[in-house]
């Protein structure tokens, strides 16, 4: 029990980790990828826009002239709209105009000597050279004029608005993970109350049969396949139980008919040898002893075949021949008990034969078996009916009696081994309980049914299947 609990800490555990991870990789590696992102993003539309003013800025200057104070008012505007501090710097290095100054004919230069467009390549990120009092991402594009490079126009970004961006999207994924983790702590809420607690349950009740507690009732939990699974195992513990019962009684069955004549054989031999049975009379007590262990062969040989045919498995010779023939031979076997009690078996067959498939040796057995209990239960003077009929590609076969019938609360029970409803009220003692056992197992075989109606003081028909011949044609 304890190993199968760990599996839901092991769960917990897991979604735990799920949790930490997932931070974990937003803060470190989808931060960095991000950075990356957007750095390289800005980069991309800075040196767009650089070309484009530089472009503009040649433009203008070669084909109309204008004046370096329109050049610095749309530089400003630029700037404003960019966010970029931009500067335009001729080849020495020197700061011509400044947007986060105003520009003046007269005013000191600002130099960057240090400045090399062919070391920077493009882009450089930094305090550049030292002017910035914060990191700036610098791009840059020359100013070609007449086909010569008069300067360099560049546009400066600080570093920490891409750094805000990066963290304002971060804060964005960290509530999306968080509403996550959440809906996904909501999926283990469900199913901590619809498939870990069943479960457990289920669980429970498997200890409690395996202790052979099989009262216990689980009750199922839906109509899931957890549910089904409850449902099942529940079944299956009644199962379990009804066959410790069945096995009971059959134990308890086995005993007492082997218990009987096992006594009067050992009655009646002892009291031929002390004498109390006197020697004229041991030819009719040798009699009764002979019967009795007629009786214990014959409920032996019907042990080991009920046996055989639940291990095994039933071989079956399976031929077409026909039943009608077959029905009146095994009638006729049981004339002498017939007229000793006075009755008679009505036969309603179909058609002068009746081609079906199975194995004729043991579809006789069951009809033997079913005559011999209706027989055994019936009154006497009374009229067994054993009819056939036709339906679609089966035949259905009904042996009915006029007896004493089966009690409602042991029509369910009657094919099971030893099962007897009343043996005081049969008319035959010497039955061994399992006939009706074997014809069932025999039917089984034969993928057919069989069924029995039943009422008390009235009395009882079997009814089974076979299939018809689909080839009567050539066999009549």
């Amino acid at each position: 029990m304890n190993s199968k609990r760990s599996i839901y800490n092991k769960l917990i555990t897991v979604y735990i980790l799920f949790g930490i991870l997932s931070f974990l990789t937003v803060s470190l590696v989808s931060s960095r990828l991000l950075k990356n992102y957007l750095m390289n993003e800005r980069v991309d539309v800075l040196n767009r826009e650089v070309s484009m003013l530089a472009n503009i800025y040649t433009n203008e200057s070669r084909i109309r002239g204008i004046s370096n104070e329109l050049v610095y008012e749309y530089l400003k505007s630029v700037s404003i709209y960019s966010g970029c501090e931009i500067w335009a710097m001729d080849t020495a290095g020197r700061v011509i105009m400044n947007t986060s100054e105003e520009y003046r004919d007269d005013a000191p230069r600002l130099e960057v000597p240090e400045f090399d467009p062919a070391l920077i390549r493009g882009h450089v990120i930094g305090d550049f050279y030292g002017h910035f009092d914060e990191e700036m991402l610098s791009v840059y594009a020359p100013l070609n004029i007449d086909f010569r490079v008069r300067g360099y126009l560049v546009m400066h970004y600080p570093v920490s608005r891409i750094f805000d961006s990066n963290n304002d999207i971060l804060n964005v994924t960290y509530i999306t993970v968080v509403i996550v983790f959440l809906l996904s702590l909501l999926i283990m809420v469900v199913f901590t109350l619809y498939v870990y607690r069943p479960l457990k349950k289920i669980t429970f009740a498997t200890e409690e049969y395996a202790k052979g507690n099989y009262e216990y009732k689980l009750e199922p939990s839906g109509d899931d396949e957890v549910g089904y699974l409850a449902a099942t195992l529940g079944y299956m513990a009644s199962e379990i139980a009804r066959g410790e019962d069945n096995e009971k009684k059959f134990i308890a069955n086995v005993s007492h008919d082997f218990r009987s004549p096992l006594t009067s054989i050992k009655g009646y031999l002892e009291a031929m040898i002390d004498g109390t049975i006197p020697p004229e009379m041991h030819d009719k007590y040798m009699r009764i002893v002979l019967n009795e262990t007629e009786r214990l062969t014959k409920l032996t040989n019907s042990l080991l075949q009920l046996n055989n045919l639940n291990v095994k498995g039933i071989l079956l010779d399976i031929r077409d021949f026909d039943i009608n023939p077959m029905i009146k031979r095994t009638c006729e076997t049981f004339e002498g008990r017939c007229l000793e009690r006075g009755i008679t078996i009505e036969l309603v067959l179909t058609g002068e034969s009746m081609i079906v498939s199975g194995d004729e040796t043991k579809i006789q057995q069951v009809i033997y078996n079913l005559l011999d209990n209706a027989i055994k239960f019936s009154f006497d003077n009374s009229t067994i009916k054993l009819e056939t009929t036709e339906k679609n590609d089966k035949l259905f076969v009904s042996v009915k009696d006029s007896g004493v019938g089966i009690p409602r609360e042991s029509i369910g029970l009657v094919f099971d081994r030893f099962y007897k409803t009343d043996p005081s009220r049969g008319k035959d003692k010497k039955g061994t309980g399992l006939g009706l056992a074997i014809t069932k197992e025999i039917i089984k075989a034969h993928d057919e049914n069989i069924n029995v109606i039943s009422t008390e003081g009235v009395g009882t028909e079997f009814i089974f299947t076979i299939a018809k011949s689909k080839e009567r044609e050539g066999l009549i």
